[in-house]
């Protein structure tokens, strides 16, 4: 072996300790010296040098494991909808028919209902507010009744929100009372569990009992469009019906624009102008698809049963 190269045990630990008794304390001072650190060019293999090990290691940083949530299933938040049921001599005795059978006039809202289901899921829209130019036109009447004519199919899911937070009429048109302030569930501090209620199994009812002067300013909060977006998600319906404020009477509609996919305009053959629809027609362009225009009251003027309040 060349002069320059070292033994195993002289790399190891000094020559001393090479010839002494193995006992406790050799072996202590030989396994201390070997965790010394030695210095650069002192190597047990030819031409391999050992490098001094840091006086520390850094620890190094773990990503943690991402968290996998279970999908959320909209049937169980259905379920914990608490039920409610209506009364059908009220809803008959004001213009509303859950029965083909009890109405001919439920066949033009099922005309209705399905134009409309096949051209909002030909866009994959899901929110669709009915509006009026002014009050009267009997928008509140257009939207329960097609929202009763959405759930009457087995295995459907429809949502009914009152978001005509001035003058709010579903409850009542329903014959429903302590519905509870929609204002709690758009701000967030109340969940939808709590405010929602459900008919059956395929009508889901968001309602309001008091009039709010700040509705525009609410229909602008942040906090709405993602309670909207929130209920849109956990309960995962076809369509979402939104009994929405008249057009011209105020920016509320304006407001709740940017939370809908399509708008539907109902118009009283009594009372509404070309001009006022125009002017709808106007507001919405390049802002909210228009569906189409229903004209109600436009043979029968007699029908005074089927007006209700300035709704």
């Amino acid at each position: 072996m060349a002069n320059h190269d070292i033994s195993l045990s002289q790399a190891l630990w000094p020559a001393d300790l090479e010839q002494a008794p193995m006992d406790d304390e050799n072996f202590r001072k030989m396994a201390e010296d070997v965790k010394r650190p030695r210095a650069p060019g002192i190597s047990v293999f030819r031409n391999a040098p050992i490098h001094a090990l840091p006086a520390t290691v850094e620890p190094r940083e773990v990503e943690p494991e991402p968290i996998m949530l279970a999908p959320h299933k909209p049937e169980r938040v259905w379920e914990s909808l608490n039920p409610v049921t209506l009364n059908e001599a009220v809803l008959n005795g004001n213009g509303l028919f859950t029965q083909p059978q009890q109405f001919s006039g439920t066949q033009y809202f099922d005309i209705l209902r399905t134009r409309l289901l096949h051209a909002m899921q030909e866009h994959g829209w899901k929110r669709i507010a009915i509006t009026s130019p002014t009050h009267g036109c009997g928008k509140t009447f257009v939207a329960v009744n097609l929202a009763l004519s959405l759930a009457r199919r087995p295995s459907s899911r429809t949502v009914l929100l009152d978001l005509e937070l001035r003058q709010p009429g579903v409850a009542k048109l329903l014959g429903l009372g302590d519905v509870g302030h929609i204002r709690e569930f758009l701000n967030g501090e109340q969940p939808l569990e709590s405010h929602f209620r459900r008919v059956g199994r395929t009508l889901a009812l968001g309602l309001n009992d008091r009039a709010m002067l700040d509705a525009a300013e609410v229909l602008h909060e942040p906090s709405t469009a993602e309670a909207l977006a929130a209920m849109t998600d956990a309960l995962n319906p076809e369509l979402v019906v939104i009994d929405a404020p008249p057009v011209l009477m105020s920016d509320d509609v304006l407001a709740l624009l940017p939370q809908l996919d399509a708008v539907l305009l109902i118009v009283d053959g009594t009372k509404t102008t070309a001009a006022e629809v125009r002017a709808c027609e106007r507001l919405f362009d390049g802002q909210c698809p228009l569906m189409g225009v229903v004209l109600n009251r436009a043979q029968d003027r007699g029908l005074g049963r089927y007006r209700y309040g300035n709704t």
